[in-house]
């Protein structure tokens, strides 16, 4: 069986599932295929705890896409960015800077929601878009480019004919692997916990992370559950650690929890199960080839700090649907593909870097490194212009 269409997406996470709404709303026939069905309930096994935070840039395209208005009602807003060193030789706040997005904005930083929520809204989305055709189940399985169109090929057999390929399919892409792009990675030795619990202190909608060594424990703020403010975490250290943490017995973890959060919300309870991620950089050589773009994780992986990693892959998709608005007449002509590889590329190496030199300072165990981490965000602090010139570096503004 072969079939045409404008935009064929392999990957059917968040970033591939706003791609193909976003796509799909500017008027292009669009399919998007997973190997894997997205799960859309936080209890059904296979869940995706981990949360999302948008950043203020990222609603443009959430909004084009027809998402934002769904998904605003169920986000927490982020006003403060709260970073804490707790890196003396007891696990306490030493250091607590507060960075204000009133200073910068009338908008918070950003809004925050769980992932699998995300799935859920965003699959409601597409089924709206006639243009829109999303087949969970449905893999790429191989891929011939030629100067007219793609000819992909999917793990049912069928033969899909497209003018572009978007590889959203992950730090392992099948779709870079065709088009034969190497990758960069970097491995640190750091695993994830990502989970969500409630506390009695209200969080003020304000994010946290709290730096002593092995990587930030991080605090996000989410809606209220059964009455009790609630925030999500995500707790960076090393494969051992988190191995010896995860196989605590959860009064013991919630003690080791409320200690690591220097018990800045008061005491923290489990309000989910916990979910386990390998923590890697990795960034693409390239990020478009012959009928072809990369983004999200199939062209750059970051740790989870600041916010960035998904806030990265919206705006490779607003670079994209900005060339498209400029020559929709053929999406995935060689003046798009490469003009969006030069757009992004540079930008992506820059962030990148930048994220891996804050990860490696937050791991940093000896006292001597962490009294120069906190003596280094102590300094940036103190003076407004370079706090707000980080502020809006974090989100991507000038």
């Amino acid at each position: 069986m072969r079939e045409t269409t404008d935009i064929l997406i392999s990957g059917g996470g968040v970033a591939g599932l706003t791609a193909a709404a976003a796509l799909g709303s500017a008027g292009f026939r669009v399919i998007c295929v997973d190997p894997a069905p997205p799960v859309t309930e936080a209890g059904a096994e296979g869940a995706d705890l981990r949360t999302t935070a948008f950043l203020q840039p990222s609603v443009g395209i959430l909004d084009r896409a027809g998402l934002w208005s769904r998904l605003l009602p169920h986000a927490a807003p982020l006003q403060v960015m709260r970073i804490i060193d707790a890196g003396g030789p007891e696990p306490v706040a030493r250091l607590v800077k507060d960075f204000d997005a009133a200073e910068i904005s009338e908008a918070p930083f950003g809004w925050n929601l769980p992932n699998w929520l995300l799935r859920r809204e965003m699959v409601a989305r597409l089924a709206d878009l006639p243009n829109v055709s999303f087949r969970p189940g449905t893999g790429f399985a191989r891929m011939l480019t030629r100067e007219s169109e793609a000819l992909v090929t999917l793990t049912d057999g069928t033969q899909v004919a497209a003018r572009l390929v978007v590889g959203a399919d992950g730090r392992n892409s099948p779709v870079r692997e065709a088009l034969g792009i190497a990758a960069r990675t970097t491995r640190y030795g750091q695993k994830a916990l990502a989970f969500a619990v409630s506390h009695d202190l209200p969080h003020g909608n304000v994010s946290t992370e709290v730096h002593r060594s092995g990587g930030p424990f991080t605090l996000v703020p989410l809606p209220d559950r059964d009455g009790k403010p609630a925030s999500a975490v995500v707790w960076m250290e090393t494969g051992a650690e988190v191995a010896r943490l995860a196989a605590l017995p959860v009064p013991a973890f919630e003690a080791e929890m409320t200690a690591r959060s220097t018990g800045i919300l008061g005491a923290l309870r489990l309000a989910s199960r916990l979910s386990v991620w390998p923590m890697i950089s990795q960034i693409a050589a390239r990020m478009s080839g012959l009928r072809a773009v990369l983004m999200a994780e199939a062209a750059h992986v970051v740790p989870p700090i600041g916010a960035q990693g998904l806030n990265m892959s919206l705006a490779d998709l607003t670079c994209l649907i900005g060339l498209l608005d400029r020559h929709p007449e053929d999406p995935g002509q060689t003046a798009v593909t490469e003009a969006y590889h030069k757009a992004r590329h540079l930008e992506v190496q820059a962030r990148v870097t930048g994220i891996d030199l804050l990860n490696r300072a937050s791991m940093a165990g000896t006292p001597m490194l962490r009294d120069l981490r906190a003596k280094g965000l102590d300094a940036l602090y103190s003076a407004r212009p370079v706090r707000q010139i980080l502020m809006r570096a974090g989100l991507g503004v000038r």
